[in-house]
This record gives structure tokens, sequence and C-alpha cells, in this order.
């Protein structure tokens, strides 16, 4: 049995930092709602969706942006993720540190883009931040942290601890996750733990250009992830960690549907309700009895899968 961890960011950004008061109303209901003239595929339609299938998915909130707006907002979007009975998590961008209207640190005057840009004491504060913010909109009991773009180091781990949050799912191999300073010389690709922190990174696979890539709905085929879910089962994985966003069934301009990312999102949560028996969705609310000995080469993507995700991906920039 593999354990499947399907994982939604939910943020917000305001078109850049300028007149951000203005743009996020109209912002807001973009990135939570996501409506078009076809209908609303935001986040509700994903809660709705993993609930048609009975799935269970992991929702990373970033509660900052209600330093800024009010907390509000960010109980509507627990109330969308409670409603449905799905599981809330933390997830923090600090480029919203120096926009709160009440400075959550000393000195912050201009954009961090990256929790690992602030010192360990300061990671604790801001953490505690978030937690207090999910807490104050309805979420409580959090387990889990994803550090926003994955810009995380080894002194999360140790911030995370001091909130009494013993999950962090921030590694990214494909990204930042081998600086990160996380079990050195080692690249991350299943359960780990360091410092007192289970790590579940962020799966990755190799495709055929010999780079690694994260299994995210907008970067793989459903052929590719379908072969990835099987080989991680056939060879031992423990974890499997799949990467969405409340926003990423939209195009790039978030004005219409993304119909090959829909396609992809009903075909995997429809395998993943046909094969319970081999794959198990769950959520980070109990940690693990034990850990791997030693960790897995990456996954392999055959090229012709990869040839038939460049096709879509190029559909995609086509039509989108």
């Amino acid at each position: 049995m593999l354990d499947v961890f399907f994982t939604v960011d939910v943020e917000i950004w305001c078109n850049g930092w300028n007149d951000i008061d203005a743009e996020f109303p109209d912002c807001f209901r973009q990135y939570i709602y996501g409506p078009t003239s076809g209908g609303n595929y935001g986040l509700p339609y994903t809660l709705g969706t993993l609930d048609e299938y009975g799935l269970r998915g992991v929702f990373f909130v970033e509660p900052l942006f209600a330093t800024r707006f009010g907390i509000e907002p960010l109980a509507e979007i627990v109330g969308l993720i409670r409603d449905r009975r799905q599981e809330i998590q933390l997830h923090l961008h600090t480029e919203w540190v120096d926009e709160s209207r009440v400075p959550l640190l000393q000195d912050v005057d201009r954009k961090r883009q990256f929790l690992r840009y602030f010192s360990r004491d300061e990671q604790a504060a801001l953490v505690a931040a978030g937690k207090r913010l999910l807490a104050d909109a309805g979420a409580n009991n959090i387990s889990a942290f994803r550090a926003g773009s994955f810009g995380f180091n080894r002194d999360t781990l140790h911030a995370l601890v001091q909130n009494q949050i013993t999950i962090d799912s921030s590694y990214n191999a494909s990204m930042m996750g081998l600086d990160s300073g996380v079990l050195p010389g080692i690249v991350i690709t299943d359960l780990a733990a360091c410092d007192g922190v289970y790590e579940y990174p962020l799966t990755v696979f190799n495709d055929w250009s010999g780079r690694l890539r994260h299994a995210q709905l907008t970067a793989c085929s459903y052929r590719e992830m379908e072969g990835l879910l099987w080989q991680a089962l056939e060879t031992g994985q423990r974890s499997f960690v799949i990467l969405s966003h409340s926003f990423e069934l939209l195009n790039r301009g978030r004005t219409r549907p993304d119909h090959v990312v829909i396609q992809r999102y009903r075909k995997l949560c429809s395998f993943l309700d046909r094969n319970r028996d081999a794959f198990r969705v769950r959520g980070f609310g109990a940690s693990p009895d034990d850990v791997p000995a030693a960790q897995p080469a990456p996954l392999v993507s055959p090229m012709w899968k990869a040839a038939g995700r460049m096709v879509e991906q190029a559909y995609r920039r086509r039509y989108g």
C-alpha cells in the first residue's frame, strides 16, 4: 500500500504590489473561486471533485495576506474547506510580511521572497503568526507545513518544532531542496526524519532530459502520473506527494478553464478511487510509525510519456 498525498496550496496574489487594496477583491474571487464564462474552476471545484470520488486532500492555506486585508476572507477560505471535511495545514508566503498593517517582525521594510531569508527566531515568529491566524479563522490542530515556493532551510524545521508542528512538506529536490541543509548530501525522495520533524518531500522523477521534475498537475500528463504511481508502489516507496494550487485548473491568465489540466485531475481522482487496494489517499494528521532506512532513487518517466506531455503542454500554451 502506497500513501498518496494530494496537496493543494491555497494562496492569493494581487497582480503585483501596486494598489493591492483596490486589486484584492477581484483577485480573491479569481484565485479562490476561479470564475469563468463556462463556470467556476477554483477551490470549490477542486473540493467538489474530491468529494465526488470520496478522496482526501490536504489544503496548505496561506494566511499572512489576512494581516493586510482582515480575517474575514481567510475565514471564508477555511469555511469552504471545512464544509467539505478536508484537511487544512499551514502555508507561508513571506512576501506578505512587509505588507502587514501591524508589523509581524521588527525592521522588515522590503520583500524577502523565501522563508529561508529569515533567521530561525524570525521564522518561528512567522510560523506562530500563521498558526494564530488560521486558528482565528477556524482552523485548529495544524500539524503540517509547507514553505512558499519551497524556500525553506534547516532552521525552518527548528521553527516548526518550536510551534508544535512535526510534519513538513517543503522539500522539493527539483527546485530548492538540495541546498536546504536538510540531510546534507542526500537527495530526499521519500519520507525522512530530521531534527524532530518528519519530511514528506514532493515526489520527483527523471524525465527524458535527465532533469528532475516534480509531480504537479500542470507539469505532468495523466499517463506520466499514473505510471509514476505504479512505479512508486512496485519499488516500495512509502509516500507519493502531488502538488496542485487552488487556481491551477484555470489558464495562465485565469480567464478560462484549462481543460487539459481539468481532465488530468478528474482522471487522477478516478484512478485513485478505482485502486484503493493499492493507493491510500490520506492526510498528514498522524505522524508515521517509522521512516525508510535509505532514500530511493528518483522515479523515471519514459521518453514516450514525456513526448505526450510535451504535446499537451504545447496545446495548453497555444489555446490557453
